[in-house]
């Protein structure tokens, strides 16, 4: 299994009020299936993230590893989905978050042999772990129609947040050819800058979301067909926060499965059936 770049993120999570649910929504929409329910710390995560008592759930895609599904702990957790960033020192970054006007919600804990996680908080309240890999880099698979393929940020106070993420991970910021949206990508540290580079973004909570949306990490699943998604979330009882639309990467939607947990989906453009560009003399 291949090793992560410092930054990189390289796991996602969703809590939800019911599992079994859950893993009928996901097996529907993505083609999940899933591993045996274990504890918390054989899954390779947390007590302190699930639950002592919770048994979350990895989902496989072709057999391979592409995310956790859990019950909630506590009824006063948010529903939602959680992103991981892969690093080589919890502890040290832990100390980096702190002096970068970040919270660290869990100390570095060490899960057997799998690895040391940690919940953090950026200075914008977004809530995002950080995972420094044993036996358990993170995911099997990522990228294909079904797994994870991307996420991004969205805060109200960009400026902390780009100095926090800049001196935490040192990501560099690559901005949108439009600039008319406010947007970052960001490529890790020693790689050249730009959209070849990048793994993850920060946009910005403008006037056009609801006044009491937090700071959050918004995670996007890949799909083959954006709009056939849609129609199948809206069919398993979730709900469209944003209409497939179209962007210079794909096409896009963002949802929020049956229990409120919200997500996104890209559908990458099909570059095999694009037309010829030669003509005929």
């Amino acid at each position: 299994m291949a090793a992560f770049t410092e930054g990189a993120p390289c796991w996602v999570d969703a809590q939800l009020p019911d599992l079994e649910a859950g893993k009928r929504f996901y097996g529907e929409l993505f083609g999940w299936t899933y591993g045996k329910e274990t504890d918390a710390e054989a899954a390779g995560k947390p007590a302190e993230r699930y639950g002592h008592h919770a048994h979350p759930t990895p989902a496989l895609l072709d057999g391979k590893l592409v995310a956790v599904l859990a019950p909630k702990s506590d009824g006063r957790m948010p529903t939602t989905w959680g992103v991981y960033f892969s690093t080589a020192d919890a502890t040290a970054t832990a100390g980096k978050i702190r002096n970068a006007g970040g919270q660290v919600i869990t100390a570095p804990t060490p899960v057997g042999r799998a690895g040391t996680t940690v919940l953090a908080a950026d200075p914008g309240g977004a809530v995002f772990g950080l995972w420094q890999p044993g036996e358990q880099p993170g995911f099997e698979l990522q990228g294909s129609p079904g797994s994870f393929c991307w996420t991004e940020v969205y805060t109200r106070d960009k400026e902390a947040v780009d100095r926090f993420y800049t001196e935490v991970f040192g990501f560099q910021g690559t901005p949108l050819p439009d600039d008319t949206v406010d947007y970052l990508m960001w490529s890790p540290a020693g790689t050249e800058p730009g959209e070849d580079t990048a793994i993850g973004g920060r946009s910005v909570i403008t006037d056009a979301f609801p006044a009491e949306m937090p700071g959050h990490f918004l995670v996007y699943f890949s799909v083959e067909d954006c709009d056939t998604t849609v129609e199948t979330v809206t069919r398993l009882g979730g709900r469209v926060t944003a209409p497939p639309f179209d962007i210079p990467y794909g096409r896009m939607a963002v949802l929020t499965d049956n229990q409120g947990a919200a997500f996104a989906v890209l559908a990458e453009p099909d570059t095999t059936s694009a037309p010829s560009t030669t003509t005929d003399t």
